[in-house]
């Protein structure tokens, strides 16, 4: 029997377990796939306040849960396979067998949706990025290519614009998907040029371990062309990291977990914090600040429930 239990390990969840550790509450947090969620597939983090030279994304990570550590954090590596929230105490199903715990901290987390080529996995942080709020500012006077047509693709497009020479919009389809405002935007920058009916087949250079250029192909055609670029943005959505909580926790449309005073879900005693609930800002300040909330939610509600 735990008294709280972290399901994941990013900015949201080490956060929920510095502030509960500190308070007694001696959490056991679940590491999950990928210690340290996105952030570990991330090289310079820039806007963390605190650094001002930058840090390394899985650098920040490490001394997030060193800190944890510091205060009492007990640590479990592998998943939660299965959840039961129907009754208190909740149970979890884990890699190594069963948890029943008073309290839950939901941070999974969320996963950028790839292409599904080898090369974007290998160049991830070294010219290939999922988020152009985090990275736009290394790309001053290049020429990226953005994927997708959706209104994330064109608020990362229009973004990017304010660093980079040239941003090209490669999509699959022969219209955007996005909304006519965001459309209208990206049409008029001057910056913005668009493939249609085109999908990324490879990303160059691995070897090089940077980004020297892309292969298009033409959907329609099928021709293939080298397109010369120096970073590819991927902006074809995220998914939140919650198919094992379905059922037991209400959620949107969209599979994000719904919070309420703060981080409260409709299960009392679940807390939800980070990217599982945010689809909005999805950035490590703000996903460490939900996680400091929730992590003062659960302790008022311990406190409240044990009187």
């Amino acid at each position: 029997m735990r008294n709280l239990v972290i399901i994941g390990s990013g900015p949201a969840g080490y956060t929920a377990a510095i502030y509960t550790a500190r308070a007694n509450l001696n959490p056991l947090l679940v590491e999950g796939l990928q210690t340290g969620g996105q952030l570990s597939m991330t090289t310079d983090v820039e806007n963390f306040p605190g650094f001002p030279e930058g840090i390394m994304g899985p650098d920040l990570m490490v001394a997030m849960k060193n800190q944890a550590a510091r205060f009492g954090t007990d640590f479990l590596p592998g998943m939660v396979t299965e959840v039961d929230f129907s009754r208190r105490p909740f149970r979890l199903r884990t890699d190594d067998g069963e948890i029943e715990a008073k309290t839950v901290i939901i941070c999974s987390g969320a996963s950028a949706r790839l292409i599904g080529i080898e090369s974007e996995r290998k160049l991830m942080g070294h010219g290939v990025s999922t988020c152009a709020t985090c990275d736009g500012y290394f790309f001053r006077g290049k020429e990226i290519i953005v994927v997708g047509g959706g209104d994330s693709a064109m608020e990362e497009a229009t973004f990017l614009t304010k660093f980079a020479s040239k941003v090209t919009v490669v999509h699959r389809r022969d219209k955007l998907r996005a909304s006519k405002i965001m459309q209208e935007r990206a049409f008029k920058n001057p910056k913005i040029d668009f493939v249609w009916n085109t999908v990324v087949e490879e990303i160059y250079d691995v070897q090089g371990n940077n980004v020297k250029g892309v292969v298009l192909r033409n959907l329609k055609s099928n021709e293939v062309v080298d397109f010369k670029c120096d970073g590819v943005f991927i902006a074809i959505g995220h998914e939140p990291n919650t198919k094992i909580f379905q059922g037991q926790i209400e959620m949107d449309g969209n599979g994000y977990i719904l919070t309420h005073d703060g981080t409260k879900t409709n299960v009392p005693g679940v807390f939800a914090a980070g990217d599982v609930q945010d689809h909005v800002y999805r950035q490590a300040v703000s996903a460490a600040g939900s996680g400091c909330m929730a992590a003062m939610d659960a302790e008022r509600f311990m406190e409240t429930s044990e009187h």
